[in-house]
């Protein structure tokens, strides 16, 4: 048989990571997918890489098939080392038998399944009726949706930047978005993913939920945090000021002499859910400009009547 160098197939060193392993396994999918590709050896060397991704993603399998030196070279006669079964356990968990089936006598030689250890000797499986069946590559991207998405929950038409087996072509799909949903959370779209091979089951599309910045709020963890302007009398007298929120407007109650940076917790007004979260409110004065000499002739007044001086404690005299 011949000794194939999956180093070589993937296009990486052996000393390559396994992110590099990765994205050089996808790189060769997308670019010698039979659905995709026009190439005559297409179906070929898509099988090829994904043998080589079957063992190199695999750590145990890799770091057998690297006991075999690196003098090796793809095509040259290749023999099983003797007891090669009794050397290394590994399992063969990551491909089913309709894809084990599909790969390459040197795979098999290494990987397969089935030993007569009475005779010590491998018993491969007849291919003649063979047909490769391979699942479609699971995709992953990021996806921003409204925090009022979360509050009321959504069904939203989503547009992903391009297909990942050519690039080019935007794939479009419904998310159901669920109440309560979070930041960071991940939602499983199931058949949503690159297309299978002969007959093979689609990948899935997982969708990391972030949000659109707000003008008004932010969403942390399940608390929802809102900076509030007031004005200096409304601090000082004390008032009742109308706010939004993601389920509506509603009265929040400003105590007389309130500072800056006070902060108001309105409970269960944060993320909807079984212990819903509080909403959050910093109170943040805001000091009008002094246009007039009304104005000026008012501050004046306050000067006059107000002991206050905000840095007594510095000792000096005012």
């Amino acid at each position: 048989m011949e000794y194939r160098d999956y180093y070589a197939i993937l296009g990486i060193s052996r000393d390559a990571t396994l992110a590099d392993i990765k994205r050089a396994y996808k790189k060769s999918a997308r670019r010698y997918h039979p659905d995709v590709s026009k190439d005559t050896d297409a179906k070929e060397k898509f099988i090829q890489a994904k043998e080589a991704y079957e063992v190199l993603k695999d750590p145990q399998k890799r770091a057998a098939y690297d006991q075999l030196g690196k003098d090796w070279h793809s095509g040259e006669h290749f023999h099983v080392p003797p007891n090669w079964e009794r050397n290394y356990q590994f399992s063969s968990e990551g491909f089913s038998q309709g894809d084990a089936s599909a790969f390459s006598d040197f795979f098999e030689s290494l990987f397969g399944d089935h030993f007569d250890h009475s005779a010590g000797r491998h018993h491969r499986a007849r291919r003649a009726h063979q047909h490769f069946a391979a699942k479609g590559e699971d995709i992953h991207a990021k996806v921003q949706i409204d925090i009022e998405d979360s509050f009321h929950g959504a069904v939203r038409t989503l547009t992903l930047p391009s297909s990942p087996l050519d690039g080019t072509h935007p794939q479009t799909v419904n998310l159901k978005i669920p109440k309560g949903v979070r930041e960071g959370q991940h939602m499983r779209l199931g058949g949503k993913g690159m297309p299978g091979h002969g007959g093979g089951a689609a990948g899935d599309l997982y969708l990391e939920i972030s949000f659109r910045p707000h003008p008004y709020y932010r969403l942390e963890q399940k608390n929802l945090y809102m900076a509030l302007p007031v004005t200096p009398w409304e601090a000082a007298l004390g008032a009742k000021i109308k706010i939004p929120t993601p389920t509506g407007p509603i009265e929040v109650t400003v105590p007389a002499n309130s500072l800056s940076g006070k902060i108001l917790r309105l409970r269960g007004r944060g993320l909807p859910g079984a212990s819903p979260g509080d909403m959050l409110i910093t109170l943040n004065i805001v000091q009008p400009k002094v246009k007039s000499e009304q104005e000026k002739a008012l501050y004046r007044q306050m000067q006059d009547l107000m002991s206050f001086n905000p840095r007594d404690q510095f000792g000096f005299e005012s």
